[in-house]
């Protein structure tokens, strides 16, 4: 019965050996549970997420067994690689919006652990049989308009150095590692992740004033050149300790311009979006102010990141060190390194992308 938390991974350095390797979806997390015609499916943080992919409900009916609970990643797919913000897109409080959206950007379930199925628990068995349940239990044929599918996993390391290496053109980031005894242990992190990582110069254009109030840094906005000489938001950094959000606050007052003359000068009156760039607000909390302090844009940093998405950093960028060094013009995206293209389709047979969905 729901809710159950589901089984975390920590992240190392390097592809452990031993284990049972997976290509690491960058979705939401979800179990799903069938029990006929009763399906939910929970979140990482173990709330409901079923009102929100009423395609995937349908799906469940139709392609798993009538009583199972099976662990696995809600993504959306396009002929591109994965799409992140569609799927962010989804959480939205309006019904008709829902539906439209799951007729426009339907979503597929990738499935890669089994915790049930009929009156068993296979949470105490190790993962190799659980494994081998869940390819038994679940379809991988590539059946069109199929929205369920299991992800592809191998035991040779070979393989899954080469998966790490290519997948992520088509916006994987990364692969999972399963010792193949592992128990299926909730909220605990006995799985282990091996993302990728890399650093970039990039100019800081402003910043968030912390959430205490006060002369204290919340966040530096990052920005990267683009070919025409326009100034794009990539994204933010924000781990600092206290003493050092009051230094920077400090330190960086020289720079504190008006929004006349700065890249970003059509923000000015747009406090309570996430600015520079509009109508991209905080999903998770509408009424968060995201407004920012422009500075002029001398400073650089060079931070650490896992992939792009679009223009900008997929997840919050890392503080690595400060680049007194560098032009400030020199920090361009001709420095990112671009992922070789890969299609979803050839990692999983039947996951197919925009033509299907509208894009």
């Amino acid at each position: 019965m729901p809710p159950v938390s589901p089984m975390l991974a920590k992240s190392v350095r390097s592809i452990p050996s031993d284990s049972s390797y997976e290509p690491k979806w960058d979705g939401f997390r979800s179990i799903c549970f069938r029990d006929a015609d009763q399906v939910e499916l929970g979140s990482r943080n173990e709330r409901p997420m079923t009102r929100y992919f009423p395609e995937l409900v349908a799906a469940a009916k139709a392609e798993l067994p009538g009583r199972c609970v099976i662990d696995g990643e809600i993504i959306i797919a396009t002929d591109h690689g994965l799409d992140f913000e569609a799927l962010q897109q989804r959480i939205h409080p309006a019904d008709s919006r829902v539906r439209m959206l799951a007729e426009k950007t339907p979503a597929s379930f990738i499935a890669f652990d089994l915790l049930a199925l009929g009156d068993d628990d296979y949470t105490g068995r190790p993962f190799s049989e659980r494994r081998a349940a869940l390819v038994d239990a679940v379809s991988s044929a590539a059946e069109p308009g199929r929205l369920i599918h299991v992800t592809p996993a191998t035991t040779d390391m070979t393989t899954a150095q080469r998966w790490f290496d290519e997948f992520e053109g088509a916006g994987l980031d990364g692969v999972v590692a399963k010792p193949l005894g592992i128990t299926y242990q909730p909220d605990k992190r006995v799985m282990f992740k091996i993302k990728h990582e890399r650093t970039a110069d990039c100019v800081v254009a402003g910043y968030r004033v912390h959430k205490s109030g006060g002369e204290a840094i919340g966040s530096l906005l990052l920005g990267l050149y683009k070919d025409d000489g326009a100034l794009a938001s990539v994204g933010v950094i924000g781990a600092f300790p206290m003493a050092e959000r009051r230094r920077l606050f400090t330190e960086l007052q020289p720079l504190v311009v008006d929004f006349d003359g700065h890249p970003w000068n059509w923000a000015a009156h747009q406090a309570g979006e996430r600015t520079p760039r509009k109508n991209e607000f905080s999903r998770w909390n509408a009424g968060k102010d995201l407004s920012f302090v422009p500075l002029q844009p001398e400073r650089v940093v060079e931070v650490r990141y896992d992939h792009m998405e679009g223009e900008r950093f997929r997840h919050t960028a890392q503080f690595n060190r400060w680049r007194p060094d560098r032009d400030p013009r020199s920090c361009t995206y001709s420095q990112l390194e671009t992922p070789v293209t890969f299609r979803l389709g050839d990692i999983v047979p039947g996951l197919e992308g925009s033509d299907r969905h509208g894009q």
